[in-house]
């Protein structure tokens, strides 16, 4: 049967555009082209080989993206995994466009029943029922974002990245700490398990950044404060705004800043314009950042001597001995 080559074409050209410029060898034969056309393309410069049967359509550097499309064609079928799925989930930037040798890794996931060999620039992950873990419909293919979350969180070695970790994924509003959760749910011999279902039933509270969860579980709980209202909205002037710890019936609120540095200007004037807001509105407001809830202990302190100024009459304890909290004891 005769090849209808402009209708191939057609079909190759709707499989670049849709793939960032990058085929495979399987898709081309698919198209009704053949080994022929391919050579002819790669002699002239059109295209150049990114793995064993992948190509794509220039000569410079790759993108991240047309790497990413690479490493799944090569392995196909296959799905874009842990940090990689996360990148095209929108969750970590893309890198810049380089020689792949001087990139990380892509991360795939596999069938764990395959065996296949190992390629530059490539990372292979094999999970079991791989069909039911991947957004089949996304391009490139990826792992669901709450399956890529779990996976990259387990691995950390700091508490504060894998909380961090799960912390981006559900302030990015793309999913919720009960999806992920879910997914934790159904793998029991992942490492760290317990611990991240923990830290997920603080993110459910509102603790959405690494600074707020250390607050609440170094300041707060340890210390006999009391439960304070977390990312409550406000409308304190034209615009909304969200109060990261509320204490509402003692009328403190504590704002927690992440940031290396107020070297902005605006910044500094944005601070002043909550904190102005809050005063009016009869509350007062305390800035803490990564140097106070380091020293946990010094804090509470600081936060206790101001709720009883503000008349609290509550019973915070020390967290341990020789926690700052034992000076109250002198204090009446």
């Amino acid at each position: 049967m005769p090849v209808d080559k402009p209708a191939s074409l057609t079909k190759l050209g709707a499989l670049l555009r849709d793939q960032d410029g990058v085929v495979a060898r399987f898709q081309i034969l698919e198209c009704g082209l053949d080994d022929i056309f391919i050579r002819s393309r790669v002699r002239r410069r059109e295209w150049v080989l990114l793995h064993r049967g992948v190509y794509v359509d220039h000569t410079g550097p790759p993108t991240w993206r047309q790497r990413a499309w690479a490493a799944v064609l090569h392995y196909w079928p296959a799905a874009l995994a842990d940090e990689s799925a996360l990148i095209a989930h929108g969750l970590r930037p893309e890198e810049p466009s380089g020689p792949p040798h001087h990139s990380r890794p892509v991360h795939i996931a596999i069938d764990q029943s395959r065996r296949v060999a190992k390629s530059a620039g490539v990372r292979i992950h094999r999970y079991v029922g791989l069909d039911q873990l991947v957004n089949h419909n996304f391009s490139p293919p990826r792992m669901r974002l709450e399956e890529a979350l779990v996976a990259v969180a387990a691995k950390q070695r700091r508490e504060a990245a894998a909380i961090g970790c799960l912390a981006d994924g559900c302030q990015s509003r793309r999913t919720t700490p009960s999806r992920v959760a879910e997914v934790l749910r159904r793998h029991p011999r992942l490492k760290h398990r317990r611990f991240l279902l923990d830290v997920l039933e603080d993110v459910a509270t509102g603790a959405y950044s690494v600074l707020e969860h250390r607050y609440l579980t170094r300041v707060e709980r340890p210390h006999g404060l009391p439960t304070a209202k977390r990312q409550r909205r406000v409308r304190p002037g034209r615009s909304a705004a969200y109060r990261d710890v509320e204490y509402r019936i003692i009328g403190l609120v504590v704002e927690l800043d992440g940031r290396l540095g107020h070297e902005l200007a605006l910044d500094r004037w944005d601070d002043f314009d909550r904190d102005i807001a809050s005063l009016v509105a009869g509350d007062t407001t305390i800035r803490a950042g990564w140097g106070q809830v380091l020293e946990p202990c010094r804090l509470a302190l600081g936060v206790v001597r101001i709720m009883r100024a503000l008349g609290w009459r509550g019973m915070p304890h020390p967290c341990r001995p020789g926690c700052a909290l034992e000076q109250l004891d002198g204090e009446t």
